[in-house]
Order: structure tokens, then C-alpha cells, then sequence
């Protein structure tokens, strides 16, 4: 499962940094998640570091892009592959 940023984000830029597939990325109006990019952290960190740092709480996990963990992982060693 992707996450996403929603509408409560004050666009603090704390959660941009924290992601290591550089999926956040400043929007039109607030910071968005590419979920195309976003594993959740797996393969990383034990936890999503970007709703870790998150000081509105407002990085929920994104229902229109359900994924398994397995997914995530698949993803995850597809991304470090493509950068390798």
C-alpha cells in the first residue's frame, strides 16, 4: 500500500528528506506522494519514515493503491535495481 499526503499537510518539508526513493515531492499546493515510488519504507526501515516525522499526522495509507507487503518488496528491489 502506497501512502499519500492529505489536504491537512502545512507543508512543513520534514517528510520530503526522510524518503529514501525520493517519492514525496513539493505539489502544486502541498507535498504529494508518487506511489509509483512509494513502498512504505520497505526494504529501508522498519516503519515509514515520513509519517514518523509527520507533525499533522496527515500521511495515511493511500486506498486507491493497495499493495501486499510482498509488493512492496517486489517494488523496493525493482527501485534499487533501476538506481544500481
Amino acid at each position: 500500500m502506497a501512502l499519500f499526503i492529505t489536504d491537512d499537510c502545512i507543508n512543513c518539508d520534514v517528510c520530503e528528506p526522510e524518503c529514501p526513493n525520493d517519492a514525496i515531492y513539493q505539489g502544486e499546493i502541498i507535498y504529494e506522494i508518487d506511489w509509483k515510488l512509494c513502498t512504505e519504507c520497505v526494504g529501508h526501515f522498519e516503519t515509514s519514515q515520513c509519517v514518523e516525522v509527520c507533525p499533522v499526522d496527515c500521511i495515511p495509507i493511500d486506498p486507491q493503491h493497495i499493495e501486499s507487503q510482498d509488493q512492496l518488496l517486489q517494488k523496493y528491489q525493482h527501485l534499487m535495481k533501476k538506481s544500481a
